[in-house]
């Protein structure tokens, strides 16, 4: 715990008010940036800045020339406030009154220093890398002795310090209970977004920047004798375009044929943020002899609850059909929706007018359910017609060993 000071104590509210220092940490490591306060020739000033704490010690990241920090070279350092803010959720009271935030902060009071020993900077700059991704130090450039040199880093020992905090609901005046208005409360959380890549970068995204997922959402690699499917990325959009660049592969797809690779980095940069949104898991799959790529596949309409999912957003180049290579990719999918995410059903749609894309799904063991009508609208604006197949967990045990037989005899393919 910490000792509570004259500059910390409340003189309202007190119950929100803690000096435990677990949960003073726990805020500290959780949020990205601060504020720093001080003061420059007797007026107040504020900085934003980033910081990220090592043991008890808060560090603050800035630059050489900035005021606060020249302040603190000197022999008695800077006397400074640090904020840290976690906006948790916003209160509706049926009152204007009694809206509110829900929130855990911190206050920071005390002496900061400069860190002038090599190895301690070193290593507060290596932490706050991490934490915007565990792992990215090693996989970015370390900084030059002129980018160090340029470089300034505060250390405030954390000494001082109250934590306060807002949790729970709407506390309304009893007499204000029945009032016909909506009250509640609206969580806030921080979240990532799509990361997007720069220019010229041809590196899959890390995995420490993209979220945690359910197995059912994560796009698992798989290798097969004909096919590998692996996680879709931008990398992949070039590739894409030129195995698929013929009529015939978009003939009776949802969107018009591609007339350049920017179509195609839109198409991939779709999946990817449905992705995002857990609603498909796109792959891409690449030759599994040349490693070339040369189509891509998915899953959506995913729901663990009931146990479903479907198998979609296929588009294969024209060089790879009836080759091994669709079967194969199917029957990868398959194997990981019944045996490794436990399905107890799986699905596909295709257009009424795509006879032969009924067919190779046919020759997978699914069965057809019937027409769902008016499902879709193509890019011209008319609307589709889908045939819809499925297959259950039942049926899987024989399709597999007809899958697997056809493959290893050469019979005629997907």
């Amino acid at each position: 715990m910490y000792t509570p000071t004259a500059r910390t104590i409340p003189h309202r509210s007190r119950e929100r008010m803690s000096y435990d220092r677990a949960a003073a940490h726990a805020v500290l490591d959780e949020a990205y940036h601060c504020t720093l306060g001080f003061t420059v020739d007797g007026e107040p000033r504020l900085l934003p800045t980033l910081h990220v704490r090592l043991g008890d010690t808060l560090y603050l990241h800035g630059s050489t020339g900035s005021r606060p920090l020249l302040a603190a070279r000197g022999p008695d350092g800077l006397p400074v406030c640090v904020g840290v803010t976690l906006l948790d959720g916003l209160v509706y009271g049926r009152s204007q009154f009694h809206h509110s935030a829900n929130y855990r902060s911190v206050v920071a009071h005390g002496v900061a220093r400069t860190v002038t020993d090599p190895g301690e900077k070193s290593a507060v700059l290596t932490a706050l890398v991490e934490k915007v991704g565990s792992g990215r130090s090693a996989e970015s450039r370390p900084p030059s002795r002129r980018e160090l040199a340029e470089t300034t880093v505060l250390a405030l020992p954390l000494r001082e310090v109250s934590v306060r905090a807002r949790t729970g609901g709407v506390r309304d005046d009893p007499a204000d209970l029945t009032l016909p208005y909506w009250a509640g409360v609206v969580p806030l959380r921080l979240t990532p977004g799509l990361p997007e890549s720069d220019d010229g970068v041809t590196a899959p995204v890390p995995t420490y920047l993209r979220p945690p997922r359910s197995p059912w959402r994560e796009a698992a690699s798989m290798r097969g004798a004909h096919v590998v499917l692996e996680a879709l990325d931008v990398s992949h959009a070039d590739g894409l375009f030129e195995a698929t660049d013929d009529p015939e592969v978009w003939r009776h797809l949802g969107g018009p044929r591609p007339t350049g690779v920017a179509d195609v980095h839109r198409l991939v940069a779709e999946a990817l943020s449905a992705h995002h949104r857990g609603e498909r898991v796109p792959w891409v799959q690449r030759c599994a002899v040349t490693g070339a790529v040369i189509g891509t596949t998915s899953y959506y309409e995913i729901d663990p609850g009931r146990g479903t999912v479907a198998i979609g957003y296929t588009f294969l180049g024209r060089p790879w059909w009836r080759t091994g290579v669709n079967t194969e990719a199917k029957l990868l999918l398959l194997t990981r929706a019944f045996e490794e995410l436990g399905a107890h059903r799986v699905v596909w749609h295709t257009d009424v007018h795509n006879e032969r894309s009924q067919r190779a799904i046919e020759r997978l063991g699914a069965t057809r359910e019937g027409v769902l009508r008016m499902d879709r609208q193509r890019a011209d604006g008319s609307w589709r017609d889908s045939v819809q197949y499925s297959m259950i967990v039942d049926e899987w045990p024989e399709a597999q060993r007809r899958l697997r037989e056809k493959l290893r005899s050469g019979a005629p393919m997907t």
